[in-house]
């Protein structure tokens, strides 16, 4: 219901996500090299940050991924198939990616709070708490769970009004 109130929600959220966490890597690596190379020094967390923020970025990648599904389509196989094959494939794909994102949000929830509990830094640092890394991962499969479900209303609207099923999927294409 957020997404259909706050429609610059539903355009970038996800992209804000994903294009920060890339430039933030890409930054700690230039800097990174450029210190390194040229100062003779490096910072500690430098080697740690980055996969924390490419996990990031994956996560809400494949989040926006599943809203354009363009995340394992296969729609070259399912144009084939006939109307009731494809509703079929559309269910099986939003009910898998709905236990995907129930699974993952609840372990990694508790990974989080184990994480907080334990007052784990991230390497390297001082005071940078590995918990607000690991807590964008339920966050992101709990924004996942709310575009499966915006598909499979989608998906049933479609199907009753007699609408294409299957488009062709474009990786980083618009909606």
């Amino acid at each position: 219901m957020i997404y259909k109130r706050v429609p610059l929600l539903d355009r970038h959220l996800e992209r804000t996500f994903m294009i920060f966490s890339y430039l933030a890597v890409a930054f700690i690596i230039f800097w990174g090299v450029i210190d390194r190379f040229v100062f003779s020094n490096q910072q500690p967390w430098s080697t740690t940050i980055p996969p924390l923020l490419f996990m990031i970025m994956a996560w809400f990648g494949a989040t926006y991924n599943v809203r354009l599904r363009s995340h394992l389509s296969f729609s070259e196989f399912r144009s084939a198939m006939g109307r009731k094959g494809q509703m079929a494939c559309l269910c099986l794909d939003n009910v898998l990616w709905m236990a995907f994102s129930i699974i993952v949000i609840v372990t990694t929830a508790r990974a989080a709070a184990l994480s907080a509990a334990n007052f784990q830094i991230v390497l390297g640092t001082d005071n940078t708490m590995q918990w607000w890394f690991i807590i964008t991962a339920p966050l992101a499969f709990l924004l996942m769970a709310a575009r499966v479900i915006e598909n499979t209303l989608e998906d049933f609207k479609n199907y009753r009004e007699g609408k294409d099923l299957i488009h062709q999927a474009v990786i980083g294409g618009g909606e």
